[in-house]
């Protein structure tokens, strides 16, 4: 069971705890739950009742008309907005919603139509990502279960890799050949994924070698495939131990390569790069890189 301050509520639903106290007290929308001490709390379907009626207001519905559906007629009208085949507006309250009902139809539904309306990259930079980061925040404090994290993390995961496969029927670039893979004790499959995705896009041959990948392993990898480039990403490894060895030893054994690093950990850590080594921190400097070298290569 998961409670939730009428803060929480705020960051969740994105409706100032001032008007939700409006909404409480002028409307009996919600009513909270109270401790021994007499503090207020909320529970789960508190917070997908809110999600619904913030979902149904921003599309032109008013407070007072909401205020006297009941439960079920406002579940429908928001199911009803959500499968519609119109622009829909406010994906991110959808998503959000879907996820804490693992309502996994309903989720592909709206994602599946951003993908056909707004193409998969676009889709994921402007509501896959923040869905992600708004994730992040929720767990740190506590406000959304593992389930629901995993539940996103698969459905999206799942998207990523058939578009992968729907773009590898295209000829790749002569010379334009990537190793890419995440190290020991890192374990953030959809970044990898999704770089794969942008690499294969721009025509690269890339072989993934996927997540938690010893170094001796990389380095067998690059001799074998003859890798131009290797990318990787370095946000909870290391987060204990320096980097710099890590990075000086993988230079040392691929001199022939170019290394591209990212990550919280290649930002935090105060690193002397070797002359084959770069950090790209945005997706956006990791774009501009490979359309620089596909360039150079055509």
């Amino acid at each position: 069971m998961v409670a939730y301050s009428i803060k929480d509520l705020e960051s969740l639903s994105g409706v100032k705890a001032h008007t939700l106290r409006i909404w409480e007290k002028r409307y009996g929308i919600i009513k909270p739950s109270r401790t021994d001490t007499n503090i207020r709390y909320y529970m789960d379907c508190d917070l997908q009742k809110i999600l619904n009626i913030t979902l149904l207001n921003r599309k032109g519905y008013k407070i007072s008309k909401i205020a006297g559906m009941p439960n079920d007629e406002i579940r429908q009208k928001v199911a009803e907005l959500t499968e519609v085949g119109a622009v829909f507006e406010y994906q991110l309250d959808a998503l959000m919603l879907s996820m804490f009902e693992l309502d996994e139809t309903k989720f592909n539904i709206i994602l599946d139509h951003q993908i056909s309306f707004k193409g998969f990259e676009e889709t994921m930079n402007d509501i896959v990502y923040p869905l992600l980061d708004k994730l992040s925040v929720m767990w740190i404090a506590g406000s959304v279960k593992g389930v629901h994290e995993n539940f996103v993390s698969n459905i999206i995961r799942r998207k990523t890799i058939v578009e992968i496969d729907k773009l590898n029927k295209n000829e790749s670039l002569p010379g334009f050949k990537c190793l890419i893979f995440l190290p020991e004790n890192e374990s953030h499959e959809l970044s990898l994924l999704f770089l794969q995705y942008i690499l294969v896009k721009n025509r690269a041959k890339v072989i993934n070698l996927g997540t938690g990948v010893p170094l001796i392993d990389v380095l067998e990898g690059k001799n074998i495939f003859n890798a131009k480039y290797i990318f990787t990403i370095f946000n909870d490894s290391f987060s204990e131990a320096p980097l710099q060895p890590y990075i000086d030893e993988l230079a040392k054994n691929a001199q022939e390569a170019t290394i591209l690093i990212s990550g919280f950990q290649t930002a935090s850590q105060q690193l002397n790069l070797p002359s084959n080594v770069q950090i790209l921190n945005s997706i956006e400097q990791i774009k501009s890189f490979i359309q620089n070298e596909t360039a150079v290569i055509n």
